[in-house]
């Protein structure tokens, strides 16, 4: 499976931040969107960050006047992105080996979408759902011989 398979099912909106933003902003954003990353944009709409959900409560348990902080300065800087034609499997281990669970997708510079390891996980359900049930057809006999 592709990651372009996943975005074509889920969608590729992406909620999107400036360096700019307080972390207050940031967390609002995350809270009205339902969403656990916001992935920090440049004024040409280029990722330059990312930050998530769990940076924020970092910064929450660590720092005073954590709200005011900015974006910029406490966002993940080093993105790692993934391409529409990557295979899911790649995404998961680039997920496991550096312990993050959103990935953005740039397709032609710009953004295209972003997966999370619970759009992987769906994904892949999915996938065993249905070998499942052709495995359970097949030794029950509903398939010829």
């Amino acid at each position: 499976m592709k990651v372009k398979d996943i975005i074509a099912k889920k969608g590729s909106k992406v909620y999107t931040g400036s360096s700019s933003f307080t972390v207050k902003d940031a967390l609002d954003s995350l809270l009205e969107h339902k969403v656990g990353a916001l992935v920090i944009v440049d004024d040409t709409e280029f990722p330059i960050g990312i930050i998530t959900e769990k940076d924020i409560l970092y910064l929450a348990c660590n720092r005073e006047n954590w709200r005011d902080l900015t974006v910029g300065e406490n966002m993940t800087p080093d993105l790692i992105i993934g391409l529409p034609d990557d295979d899911v499997e790649y995404i998961m281990s680039l997920m496991t080996l550096n312990r993050f669970r959103h990935v953005p997708i740039l397709r032609d510079g710009k953004l295209a979408g972003i997966i999370s390891i619970g759009d992987i996980v769906k994904a892949q359900l999915k996938i065993v759902k249905a070998e499942n049930r052709h495995l359970s057809d097949y030794i029950t006999g509903k398939y010829p011989a």
